[in-house]
């Protein structure tokens, strides 16, 4: 069988990939969110929450604050969920799914601008500095200084796709504006998504339904649970220095690993960002192969493609981008949420 890159697949097959509503993500998030469904008939209900709810909220909360009080563990060791920590999660899953969604038609409708848009969040987030502790997936790559520079030359159609769903998601944002930040890594987490599952059709001849079973049994949906969690990040307000981030596709093999290191990476996790580092892939691998720290990892995740699930290079993609997409960055895990209704219990009829 051939070398497969997971690439080229994009413009006949990632069309085909199912639609997804603005009201549900294609991708739906699988971290151990708590999700309520309200149902009480219509009716005792206040603000849209029914008091069988507000009972189990009760019960939930007296519940952990026993469970605590009890722990021989030191209080200060043990978190107490709260109502308050419940919704803010609840508020930032959906607003997370929502997004998903708004990148995903967005994608379908340009699927050129896959390879682009890996590179984008690559080059914003290996601008960071590990002995100054700057830089890294801010935001940066946004101002036109930055996105004009010779190693972000071809990105800025998917600068222009990232700034026009930002749009459209600050359009129905409750709790603010997202952050270029935030938004630039997850859309190269969507374009990834899109094509994991047009290689999964692919390989079933391009049946689509047949497609979307075979990703959905064998594909490592589960894997972006962290990933999903470090949503929060701050943008900066300047560009970052230059000569920070190579030119991938002028550079030496020894110049990409050098990078790597510099920022905490080694030969393996080059090898499995081969997609993020050019427009072709297998070209790149080429490259890479010469080298003989990196090639054989190369031949690992090549092989790893040309099977069905392709466990191992899904599995260390996810993770090598999820550490390099929040190099540097605190995370606010409480961005994006926004006060509730307060309810009012002297209209609850129990």
């Amino acid at each position: 069988m051939g070398l497969i890159s997971f690439l080229s697949t994009i413009p006949t097959l990632l069309p085909n990939a199912p639609f997804s509503s603005s009201k549900s993500s294609t991708y739906p998030i699988r971290h151990g969110t708590i999700n309520c469904k309200i149902d009480d008939g219509g009716s005792n209900e206040i603000n849209g929450v029914g008091r069988r709810d507000i009972l189990k909220c009760f019960g939930a909360a007296i519940s952990l604050e026993l469970v605590a009080s009890s722990s021989p563990i030191p209080s200060h060791f043990v978190e107490v969920a709260n109502a308050a920590d419940l919704i803010q999660r609840r508020q930032r899953s959906d607003f997370q799914s929502s997004i998903k969604s708004t990148l995903y038609t967005a994608i379908k409708a340009n699927p050129e601008l896959i390879s682009p848009l890996l590179t984008l969040a690559l080059n914003d987030a290996v601008t960071y500095d590990k002995p100054t502790k700057s830089g890294g997936p801010n935001g940066s790559i946004r101002f036109s200084s930055e996105i004009s520079r010779p190693e972000n030359q071809g990105l800025s159609a998917a600068l222009s796709l990232v700034e026009e769903a930002k749009k459209e998601i600050d359009s129905y944002s409750k709790g603010g504006p997202i952050s270029y930040s935030d938004l630039i890594q997850l859309a190269a987490q969507s374009a990834l998504k899109a094509t994991f599952l047009a290689s999964a059709i692919r390989k079933c001849g391009g049946n689509e339904e047949k497609g979307n079973l075979l990703y959905s049994a064998y594909g490592s949906s589960g894997q972006w649970g962290l990933f999903d969690r470090q949503f929060g990040r701050s943008d900066t307000q300047e560009p970052d220095p230059e000569g920070r981030v190579p030119d991938w596709t002028k550079a030496s093999v020894q110049e990409m690993k050098d990078k790597f290191i510099a920022i905490g990476f080694g030969p393996r996790q080059l090898a499995v960002m081969s997609a993020f580092l050019g427009p072709d892939q297998l070209a790149t691998e080429a490259k890479l192969a010469t080298d003989p720290d990196v090639s054989k990892w190369v031949e690992k995740y090549q092989r790893s493609r040309e099977t069905v699930s392709q466990t191992d290079y899904e599995v260390d993609l996810i993770t090598t981008l999820t550490k390099i997409s929040c190099l540097g960055q605190t995370i606010n895990y409480e961005a994006y949420s926004y006060p509730v209704p307060k309810l009012d219990f002297s209209k609850l009829k129990l």
